[in-house]
C-alpha cells in the first residue's frame, strides 16, 4: 500500500468522506424522519447534514474546484454546465442509498468522485456501517484499495472469472430495469443478488465478490457514478454506458442519459455484445 500512502488528495477525500459517515451512522441510531423530494425520492437529515459537512471540507482543501452535489445541485442547466468546463469537478452522493437507510437496510454508502477532463478519475465510498472505506485513483500509476474500520488497507482487485454462467450479477433492489432478466438469461448468469445504493453494488464488483452490475434507463445521476466508477477502473474493471461509451461527466447534464455497464475485464465484452443483441 506504498503508492497509496504517498497519495496525500486521495487520502485527505478519505477522512472527508469518513467524517460525514460517521454523520450519517449517527443519524442511523435515532428516530428520524423521511421526506419526498419527488415520487420514489427520499431524503433524510443524514442526506442534508453530510452532503453539508463533505462540501464545505472539499470547499475548503480544494478551493476553486467545482461541487456537485445531489443536495446542493447546480439551480439551473446552464449554470451546471459552465461548472462542469471546469478541468476538475467533484460529484457528491452524500448518502446513496436513502431508500435503505430509511428501511434500516444497511447498503447504503457515503460518496466522492473527482472528475478530471469529464473521467472519473479519484473515488472514494465509504459503508457507514461496516466501517469499510473502498478508494481508488485512476492514472499512470493507478490504486485502488480498501480500508477497514481498523484502518487496515489492501489492495483492491476484480475477479478473473471469465464463464458468465459462474458469475455474480448484482441488481437493484428498488429500481430493477427490464433489461436486467433477459440480460441475466442471455448470459446464462445464474446468481442474481438484489442490493441497495449504486455504490454499495459498484463496490461488490470492484471486490471480487461479483462480475456484473448493469443498470437501464436515465434514474442514475453522475453523483451516484463518478466515485464507484475511478475504483472500480482503478481495481480493473470496465466502466461504460449500455453502448460500450465512457461516461462523459464533463457534457452538461446530470443524467446517466443512457444506463451504466461495470463489471469485471474478462466479461466486459460479453456483456455489452448481450446487451447490444437485445437492444
Amino acid at each position: 500500500m506504498e503508492n497509496a500512502s504517498m497519495d496525500t488528495e486521495l487520502l485527505t477525500v478519505l477522512g472527508i468522506a469518513r467524517e460525514a459517515a460517521e454523520i450519517v451512522r449517527a443519524v442511523y441510531r435515532t428516530t428520524f424522519a423521511v421526506e419526498m423530494k419527488g415520487p420514489n425520492d427520499p431524503v433524510t437529515r443524514a442526506d442534508r447534514e453530510a452532503n453539508t459537512l463533505i462540501c464545505a471540507r472539499l470547499a475548503e482543501t480544494f478551493p476553486g474546484v467545482p461541487i456537485i452535489a445531489e443536495e446542493t445541485p447546480p439551480e439551473t442547466a446552464a449554470e451546471a454546465r459552465k461548472m462542469v468546463q471546469n478541468d476538475r469537478v467533484f460529484f457528491v452522493d452524500p448518502l446513496d442509498g436513502t431508500r435503505e437507510f430509511a428501511d434500516r437496510n444497511p447498503e447504503f454508502a457515503v460518496m466522492i468522485g473527482l472528475a478530471v477532463g469529464g473521467r472519473a478519475t479519484l473515488g472514494v465510498v465509504v459503508m457507514p456501517e461496516s466501517g469499510e472505506a473502498l478508494c481508488g485513483r485512476v492514472g499512470a500509476s493507478s490504486v485502488a484499495f480498501v480500508e477497514g474500520p481498523d484502518g487496515v488497507r489492501r489492495p483492491l482487485r476484480v475477479s478473473d472469472q471469465r464463464d458468465p454462467s459462474k458469475a455474480t450479477m448484482m441488481v437493484s433492489r428498488s429500481h430493477r430495469p427490464r433489461l436486467v432478466e433477459p440480460l441475466a438469461t442471455r448470459l446464462g448468469v445464474r446468481r442474481v443478488v438484489p442490493c441497495g445504493s449504486v455504490g454499495v453494488k459498484v463496490a461488490r464488483v470492484s471486490t471480487g465478490e461479483a462480475e456484473i452490475y448493469v443498470h437501464g434507463g436515465t434514474g442514475a445521476k453522475l453523483w451516484d457514478t463518478c466515485g464507484p466508477e475511478a475504483i472500480l477502473v482503478a481495481a480493473g474493471g470496465r466502466f461504460s454506458d449500455l453502448d460500450g461509451a465512457p461516461i462523459d461527466y464533463a457534457y452538461g447534464g446530470l443524467k446517466l442519459e443512457n444506463g451504466l455497464v461495470a463489471t469485471n475485464a474478462a466479461l466486459y465484452d460479453t456483456v455489452i455484445e448481450a446487451i447490444s443483441a437485445l437492444s
